[in-house]
């Protein structure tokens, strides 16, 4: 294919979105309430592409508080039709309206007490017709330059879907902390995680107090491997932090006397803190923009909660 006619594909898609843009009504927001008020799931179902389609949208709802899955028509004919109960919404698409498969599941859905909507490209289709809810996505011409593989349509559908799961997270106020909660594997999970799940507690850190003689500081620095130690008083406040770097400065201004020094002497005060609740890709930008390599993490009353290492967030710069 030209250049020219991979943007003619593109402009016929752009199209299409626009065309659905003007024409969604009502009908979108009662989609979203029935979906709101549903107490169980939402199947989504289709044939061929537009199954395909459907897995996305099921899955995108999944991932965004909405309770989902996507049913094979044609498996739903032979007994996958159990997985659906009265207390669903059903969400069919079907470009033409016409499928014989979601026609045939129509009648039974029904019956079961399911909530049926449909997309369609017709809203006088044997499918529209039959459901509960209809949305109209229709759409001039297909992209394909033969006129008959699903482009448009299909583009269409995806974004009504990504419109969809859009409009249910702002209904339900589904906030990043949620979204991390189903999401807790991989990269995306560990940037949405919070500080006080990465941190180092407890016996981990490393920790020294103000009159700590410094070769003990440095005996507590190697044993805890995280490159500093955490000056702390008598009542748990942090009064400063010695890095392996303060160290190496501190031996070429001291000498053999730094050894017998003590840490509150020798302590960088006022050490950059991060609260617990704070977002990890947050502490990873404020460490980068300092460039530091560790967070202490103060919670109410800067009370001291732990320390955050760089090596905690690996991976997040590749996000």
């Amino acid at each position: 294919m030209t250049l020219d006619g991979a943007k003619k594909v593109l402009a016929v898609e752009a199209e299409a979105l626009l065309r659905l843009s003007e024409s969604l009504d009502d009908s979108f927001i009662k989609l979203v309430e029935a979906i709101l008020a549903c107490k169980g799931r939402v199947v989504v179902t289709g044939m061929g592409k537009s199954g395909l389609v459907g897995q996305k949208i099921s899955a995108t709802l999944a991932s965004t508080g909405t309770p989902s899955f996507a049913l094979h028509p044609a498996d739903a004919l032979h007994g996958d039709l159990g997985m659906v109960t009265g207390e669903d919404v059903v969400f069919a698409l079907s470009n033409s309206g016409e499928t014989e498969e979601l026609i045939a599941l129509a009648p039974i859905l029904k019956r079961m007490g399911a909530f049926l909507a449909t997309a369609t490209g017709n809203p006088k289709s044997t499918l529209a017709r039959a459901c509960d809810l209809h949305i109209t996505v229709a759409i001039d011409q297909e992209a394909c330059p033969l006129g008959l593989a699903p482009m448009a349509s299909t583009t269409a559908q995806m974004a009504l879907g990504d419109a969809l799961a859009a409009a249910l997270i702002e209904r339900r106020g589904f906030k990043p902390e949620d979204f991390a909660l189903l999401h807790p594997g991989g990269k995306l999970g560990k940037r949405l995680m919070r500080v006080h799940e990465l941190m180092h507690t407890g016996e981990a850190i490393p920790r020294v107090s103000p009159d700590t003689l410094m070769k003990d500081v440095l005996y507590e620095i190697s044993a805890k491997k995280l490159g500093h130690a955490v000056v702390v008083d008598g009542e748990g406040k942090v009064t400063g932090i010695i890095t392996d770097g303060d160290m190496r400065r501190l031996i070429e201004k001291h000498s053999g006397a730094l050894l017998e020094m003590t840490a509150g002497a020798c302590a960088h005060p006022a050490p950059l803190a991060i609260a617990p609740g704070a977002m990890a890709v947050e502490a990873l930008g404020l460490m980068e923009s300092r460039k530091i390599t560790s967070l202490i993490v103060l919670g109410a009353e800067d009370n001291f909660m732990g320390v955050l290492h760089l090596h905690d967030l690996w991976g997040l710069q590749m996000i």
